[in-house]
């Protein structure tokens, strides 16, 4: 009789252990019927190439979606308005302001006089301000230098949005992996569940030891309904910043890993050079100081010219015209108080912001050393769990496991040593993904 099981429980084994190794688009599949007639077999073959085609189609590799996003998202491509705006400006900032046009009655009397020379004259009048040229040629520099700022936002922005993106993807990538350790969970409690309910009828399996296992069963179901919907989730999210139908659904690729080279020490120039925040920091600086040197030059002055033509109304009374030029006096201490008290603000603004940007330099000088010596940390317990704390659990399971088989251990044990392997893994894989986001989180301080 235990030879029987024994018999059962190897075939059951075998049949599951075939049953893991098929792939999503299994061509053997067909060749059972490849014996009817051999054009039934040459296009059960060609659909199953075609769907294993369509299927490899569909896998996305992370540079393909940090493209689309650069392209396609809606927030950078507003920052790169914003910038072709205040180019647009720029350009007409040497701009003159229009000239005035105008007509009308000069020094006519209000009661009808005798006298051809008293009757008054029309006048038409041409005016023309002309700017200082060195406030054009400021406040053209300034607007551009607002152009370079949105520029560096938009960097920064892409910079946020692909640190997003990277850790979507990796992510899922864990997801998946999940998916695979779980799936294998559900083949190996189902198996012992089967084990269990073949030997029950021989009064060598306890009842409550088959709930247990069917329990444990729907419970990694459960856990696969939640990773799949997960992946789900991390997939909209991916579409979202690639700014695709949230009903996209595709594959990515599960090989990738992460190969990254972490320096020693972080030398402040490195963020100097790389950080876009910092940039944009610099860049509002250049800005304001034009803008200052804007408010300076309104100590200069401007000029007017105005062209007055009279004709006469009466006989005798000669055509006259009027020439005048005229300038500002910016100087005066009653309009000088304004500029010079906006260059004295824009100032402060600009010791400001520099204390802003050395804040920000000292701020991720500790933040990345902080997280390189924790990459270090995790690399080290992903070495520990992947050739010592897994292996050693998994050996401890297939022992117990292969006594239950023989009848030699009960099946509480053999769950209890499952479920601290499943756990082992789960917690291998939560350290794995807190490396990819601590990595990703890393070369967002870079902006790598």
């Amino acid at each position: 009789m235990k030879t029987d099981i024994r018999l059962e429980i190897v075939d059951l084994r075998l049949r599951m252990s075939e049953r893991s190794n098929l792939s999503i688009v299994n061509c053997s599949r067909c060749l059972p019927f490849s014996r009817r007639t051999w054009s039934g077999s040459i296009l059960l073959i060609a659909i199953c190439a075609l769907a294993s085609i369509g299927s490899s189609a569909q896998v996305v590799t992370l540079d393909s979606i940090l493209t689309v996003v650069k392209e396609k998202n809606p927030m950078l491509k507003s920052y790169h308005s914003r910038a072709e705006a205040m180019n647009a400006y720029a350009k007409g900032a040497k701009s003159w302001i229009a000239p005035e046009v105008g007509g009308g009655l000069w020094m006519l009397p209000y009661k009808k006089v005798t006298d051809e020379r008293d009757k008054g004259q029309i006048m038409l009048s041409v005016q023309q301000k002309f700017t200082n040229p060195a406030k054009l040629r400021a406040n053209q520099g300034y607007l551009e230098s607002k152009a370079a700022i949105e520029q560096a936002g938009e960097t920064y922005v892409f910079n946020e949005l692909r640190a997003q993106a990277k850790t979507a993807y990796y992510q899922w990538l864990v997801l998946e992996k999940k998916k695979t350790v779980l799936k294998e969970n559900e083949e190996i409690i189902g198996l012992v569940l089967k084990i269990a309910q073949l030997r029950y009828p021989y009064n060598q399996s306890k009842l409550s030891n088959i709930y247990k296992a069917e329990g444990r069963l729907q419970e990694v179901r459960n856990t696969i309904l939640m990773n799949n919907n997960q992946i789900v989730q991390k997939n909209i999210l991916i579409n979202q910043l690639m700014n695709v139908s949230s009903d996209l659904r595709f594959s990515i690729d599960t090989t990738n890993r992460i190969n990254q080279f972490l320096p020693d020490v972080i030398d402040t120039a490195v963020f100097v050079d790389g950080r876009s925040d910092v940039k944009r920091i610099d860049k509002s600086i250049q800005a304001m100081r034009l803008n200052q040197a804007l408010e300076k030059y309104q100590s200069k002055p401007d000029f007017n010219l105005s062209f007055n033509h009279m004709l006469a109304r009466g006989n005798g009374m000669p055509n006259q015209f009027m020439l005048l030029g005229m300038i500002s006096i910016p100087i005066a201490p009653w309009s000088s108080k304004i500029y010079k008290a906006n260059v004295q603000g824009m100032g402060k603004e600009i010791e400001a912001m520099k204390s802003e940007r050395a804040a920000i330099l000292n701020e991720l000088q500790g933040m990345t050393a902080s997280m390189i010596a924790e990459i270090g940390t995790l690399s080290k317990q992903i070495e520990n769990y992947e050739k010592r704390i897994v292996p050693a659990l998994r050996k401890n399971y297939e022992t117990l496991m292969l006594a239950y088989e023989e009848n030699k251990e009960e099946l509480p044990i053999v769950i209890d040593a499952w479920e601290t392997l499943n756990m082992t893994q789960m917690q291998y894989l939560e350290t794995v993904q807190k490396y990819y986001e601590m990595i990703v989180s890393y070369e967002k301080q870079i902006e790598k």
